[in-house]
């Protein structure tokens, strides 16, 4: 959005107010004593408050400003957008205050034909969306006798998960941490053992098992990316809804980081196909934002 003239507001501040309140108390006693010098120096301030009133206003006036419309947080942590401003002009503009909320804004300046980003973090407590319905842009550039602002109205929306937090391990590490990390091969999983028969590559052996006097066998495998890991809520028998969903959210970020296989999510309402990458991992993310609340206990005592 490109800031317009009708949109820009502006008002002293109260540095500005009690130097109006000075002017005029010079400019009665300059009449009262009949003091040119007194009277000079009254309206030479006075013509300084307009002109900075004037480049006050300009300060924002042309500006343009963008920003992205979604971010991801998990609960306790920071929500961040990233706000792109854009000054097409040949003057430079300064101190530009970003607020997003009250415990959210940022300062940044941008040169003449320059665009500048700058990131505002917005803290978040709970798990679920957080909604932004408008944010402000102001300035009190260049003395702070005046204040100028306008409010850019548009929908930013954070998807706060859960804390990833939760003792269960993945249904991948545990069935990895079952196989001997040197019978590992790549990418494959460990399948089991067969009688050895001739042309096997020796490699393949399982010599523990010959060492310990067993017969000769032969370690099989099978491609972990062709068996897709589930995350399911209804392995998780015994928890809350939160604790549910904290430990969901720890797996998908164990799965996305730790194992090579394909993981999709299973919960009430919701099933996520199998795959990987920063969309598939976000996709799992929100969906766990989005689950509903459990309803709290109601207080009033039964019949």
């Amino acid at each position: 959005m490109t800031i317009e003239r009708r949109r820009i507001y502006i008002l002293p501040t109260r540095f500005g107010l009690t130097f109006a309140a000075l002017i005029a108390a010079m400019l009665v006693a300059g009449l009262n004593y009949n003091s040119n010098l007194g009277l000079a120096i009254a309206f030479l301030m006075a013509s300084l408050a307009l002109v900075a009133m004037h480049h006050c206003h300009r300060n924002l006036l042309g500006l343009s400003v963008d920003v992205n419309l979604e971010s991801d947080a998990f609960a306790g942590q920071d929500a961040a957008f990233e706000f792109t401003l854009r000054n097409p002009s040949a003057v430079d503009r300064c101190d530009i205050e970003i607020h997003l909320a009250a415990d959210a804004a940022a300062v940044q300046s941008v040169g003449a034909h320059s665009d500048e980003r700058v990131t505002v973090s917005a803290a978040v407590v709970r798990r679920g969306v957080r909604r932004f319905s408008q944010f402000e842009l102001r300035t009190r550039y260049p003395l702070g006798w005046f204040r100028a602002w306008t409010y850019v109205q548009g929908s930013l929306s954070a998807f706060v998960a859960p804390q990833p937090r939760g003792g269960r391990r993945p249904p991948a590490a545990a069935k990895e941490g079952s196989v001997p990390r040197s019978e590992a091969h790549g990418d494959e999983d460990f399948a089991g053992l067969r009688p050895y028969a001739p042309g096997v590559p020796l490699k393949h052996m399982a010599w523990k098992v010959l060492a310990r006097g067993g017969d000769a066998a032969v370690r099989t495998y099978t491609g972990m990316a062709a068996q897709p890991e589930w995350l399911e809520w209804s392995a998780l028998e015994g928890l809350d809804t939160e604790a549910r969903l904290s430990q969901l959210c720890r797996w998908v970020l164990a799965s996305e980081g730790g194992f090579p296989r394909p993981y999709g999510l299973r919960m009430p309402g919701v099933e996520i196909s199998p795959g990987r990458g920063a969309a598939h991992r976000a996709r799992c993310l929100r969906a766990l934002a989005l689950h509903p609340e459990e309803p709290a206990a109601s207080l009033e005592p039964g019949p």
